[in-house]
């Protein structure tokens, strides 16, 4: 465990209003002053910085004044779920009525725009296709559609490649040269932006009037917060204001049918949800669907305006959601075995590891990843069978902290040309597809890469503390100022406090958890705490180090202070003593 330390420069924001502790927070992320908190709508990027709107506007304006038929292609997870959703409705209400979307299915089309579904569009092409989180790495799939004749935007936040597909227009913060502030935007921010760009471009031809009045893009906050956290990109200004607005559209009971639906499907209040359950309890439940069976259940359940559809179509989320765990859970632990058997002492582990097994699902091969490289702590990419020959594998990878993952596999490709069918992805997470005759060397050749360019201090996991809480400051007080200061998420997290204590009792909570009093062994004070997954088969007793995030405790419609743990490690009789 590590103590954040306070930058050098970085003064503590001189704020009375602000809780003593969240002034110290605040200031071990860099925020030092109090406009970095301001997240008024009227903060955000400019989206005329955005590089690519003004072609992508026009088109977008001439098809909605001729009314053409426009088709979204969006991607199978949450990201790709929300921003197509946001596609269809900024849309319709800018002026659009012949707006349709499509979703690749994993096992017939692969990835994005690929010439699979292009193929299925020849029928009836549209006039206009739009890809949402998708599309920068889809060369063949944007020729195909070309070739139909169709005119093709790109949106997407991916990393490009070193050309770029030969769209109509290209809109991706991520292009060379983009003078975009954020660079985290998600795929569904940029399509927000898209339609920020195109009301304003509709504004200055005068499209709107009386009887077609400007509408209010805001209404769709609630579905970019949910694709910007589910997708880990990292929370920036701008894309905490971005969150913000959304979660106070959610709190406010003004969301989407949809989404409202999911909460409650989840058991959860939309009054109550902040943004870690945007990403632990919203978002799997749209991902599963693309994971197991097909995305358009979860976009159409976020566009439904019938309560009683979404509560249906909630209520099939969930039940995938579930059958996702058990399908995680059993694969999981078939990659654990595999590095029980293999690698033992996680010590001598290689510096990235590529799992491969024939009969994993490929919907799923992410969460592995991202389950066995928090573990241990080692980019990991999973791989499993693209088809039912066996042929070709599909993998999805996580990286750690220092890795970009998009330019590792790039080097590996550079390299070993023609082993990499295509990839595409950013710094924490990419994905990409070979032959399985490839698998051994592409695995040796990776982890090469990776010892070249990864620090070996960057594969200790480390665990970073926001340092000890005096007596006076952990109280109900504390809990409430840390859950309003955020939102907190990937690259802003959540404050986390260490410090020891004394278990004074034990219990267990279900199978797996634990419910805790400790007391405080720099004074009397007993907390409640509660630590998840934690029960090993007997209950813990001592003297402990713990690390943990305070929390308000809503039961019975009572708050009271409780404590989370996150890490505990027991401390030994000699050093107690």
């Amino acid at each position: 465990m590590v103590r954040r330390a306070l930058p050098a420069a970085a003064p503590i924001l001189n704020e009375a209003a602000l809780h003593p502790v969240l002034r110290r927070v605040y200031a071990a992320r860099g925020i030092t002053a109090i406009e970095q908190l301001d997240q008024r709508l009227t903060r955000l990027a400019d989206p005329v910085l955005l590089g690519g709107l003004d072609h992508a506007c026009a088109l977008l304006a001439a098809a909605i004044v001729a009314q053409q038929s426009i088709l979204i292609v969006g991607d199978f997870d949450a990201d790709g779920a929300t921003g197509t959703a946001v596609a269809i409705r900024g849309l319709g209400l800018l002026g659009a009525q012949r707006v349709a979307f499509r979703v690749p299915n994993r096992a017939i089309h692969g990835y994005g725009l690929s010439p699979a579904l292009v193929a299925e569009l020849a029928l009836a092409p549209p006039q206009l296709l739009i890809t949402v989180d998708n599309g920068i790495a889809c060369h063949a799939g944007v020729q195909a559609a070309l070739a139909l004749g169709c005119r093709v935007i790109i949106t997407d936040h991916h990393v490009p490649g070193s050309q770029l597909p030969a769209a109509d227009a290209v809109v991706n913060p991520n292009l060379p040269g983009d003078g975009f502030p954020s660079k985290a935007l998600a795929g569904v921010g940029v399509m927000f932006y898209l339609l920020l760009a195109l009301r304003a471009h509709l504004r200055g031809s005068d499209f709107f009037s009386t009887e077609r009045p400007e509408p209010d893009l805001s209404v769709l906050l609630d579905l970019v917060a949910i694709g910007t956290v589910a997708d880990l990109v990292p929370l920036d200004f701008n894309n905490r204001v971005l969150v913000a607005a959304g979660l106070r559209r959610i709190q406010a009971g003004r969301a989407a049918i949809g989404v409202n639906a999911i909460i409650r499907a989840a058991g959860r209040d939309p009054a109550r949800i902040d943004a870690a359950d945007l990403g632990f309890v919203v978002g799997p439940r749209i991902n599963a669907a693309g994971r197991l069976e097909d995305m358009s259940i979860g976009i159409h359940c976020l566009l439904s305006e019938s309560a009683e559809q979404a509560q249906i179509l909630a209520a099939r989320l969930d039940g995938i959601n579930a059958e996702r765990r058990g399908v995680q859970a059993e694969m999981v632990a078939e990659a654990e075995a595999w590095l029980q058997h293999f690698h033992p002492d996680h010590a001598q582990l290689p510096p990235a590891l590529c799992l491969f097994d024939a009969t994993w699902h490929p919907g799923v091969i992410g969460l592995v990843a991202s389950r066995i490289k928090d573990r241990v702590h080692r980019p990991t990419i999973a791989f499993a069978p693209a088809a039912t020959d066996g042929r070709e594998l599909r993998g999805s990878a996580r990286s750690i902290p220092g890795l970009h993952l998009r330019d590792a596999l790039a080097a590996v490709d550079a390299r070993h040309p023609g082993w990499i069918l295509k990839f595409g992805g950013h710094a924490m997470a990419a994905g990409l597809s070979l032959q399985r005759q490839h698998f051994d060397r592409f695995a040796a050749a990776f982890a090469e890469v990776v010892r070249e360019r990864v620090d070996p201090a960057w594969l200790e996991a480390l665990l970073y503390s926001d340092g000890t809480l005096a007596d006076d400051d952990c109280d109900l007080a504390l809990a409430c100022a840390l859950r309003a200061g955020g939102p907190w998420g990937q690259g802003f997290p959540e404050p986390l406090f260490d410090g020891e204590f004394q278990i004074e009792s034990a219990r267990l909570l279900g199978t797996r958890h634990l419910a805790l009093k400790l007391r405080c062994c720099q004074s009397a004070r007993v907390f409640e705490a509660v630590h998840f997954g934690a029960f090993t088969g007997q209950l813990p007793s001592g003297r402990w180090h713990y690390a943990y995030q305070v929390q308000v405790d809503e039961w019975r419609n009572q708050h009271r202070l409780r404590l989370l743990i996150r890490q505990a490690l027991p401390v030994l009789a000699a050093t107690a003593s």
